[in-house]
């Protein structure tokens, strides 16, 4: 009996778009090239890279940390639920936003409350001081 390779390993990028965590197959080979994929331990540098059952695959979805265990390749992406089906998400919990602001990879932005309108112009001057955007005089 002669086994299919194609069925027990399939490229990173396509088992991504596949499970849904990149909305088209460039953006998650894209993601694959510039090192943002950690695939058991191991920084992907191409999206030809392959994955089985039974690994894990560590990256950022915007500020959240995700990390995923491999169970099932999948034939095609489909629909969200099947889509779940292929992973078992061991994520850290996610923060509140207002915790998520204050994360290292993110710079200091200068925040109004809700509510507060536009800012006057001695306002924006203090802005634009606290941000380093331009010479105030």
């Amino acid at each position: 009996m002669v086994v299919n390779e194609q069925s027990e390993k399939l490229r990173v990028d396509k088992w991504l778009w596949h499970a849904r965590f990149y909305k088209t197959r460039s953006l998650a080979s894209k993601a694959c090239q510039s090192g943002h994929i950690v695939l058991n331990g191991q920084s992907v540098s191409k999206a030809s890279a392959t994955v089985v059952a039974g690994d894990r695959l560590q990256f950022f979805q915007g500020p959240h940390l995700r990390v995923v265990e491999v169970i099932a390749l999948g034939e095609r992406r489909g629909p969200a639920p099947e889509a779940q089906g292929l992973y078992v998400d061991h994520s850290p919990p996610r923060l509140p936003k207002k915790e998520v602001a204050s994360d290292i990879r993110t710079a200091p932005v200068a925040e109004r409350e809700a509510g507060a309108g536009r800012p006057t112009k001695a306002e924006r001057r203090a802005l634009d001081r606290l941000r380093g955007d331009r010479d105030v005089g």
